[in-house]
């Protein structure tokens, strides 16, 4: 997901998408550990997907509590 799109999100929607990121990559292991996964650098894509969202979370969230 690009940064763009993470941005326009609110608090709650950028939790819902760290959460289903999360959920997303567990799958991913698992299918690795059951030599099922073909691309393993869609694990390294998801580790990053997961990164990019939840800095942009913790920036949203400081910036709603400096504004208040």
């Amino acid at each position: 997901m690009k940064t763009t799109e993470l941005r326009q999100k609110d608090v709650a929607g950028l939790q819902a998408e760290v959460k289903a990121l999360q959920k997303a990559h567990f799958g991913l292991r698992m299918q690795k550990a059951t030599q099922q996964l073909n691309n393993t650098a869609t694990l390294r894509t998801a580790r990053r997907d997961i990164a990019r969202a939840k800095t942009i979370l913790v920036e949203t969230q400081s910036a709603e509590k400096s504004a208040k």
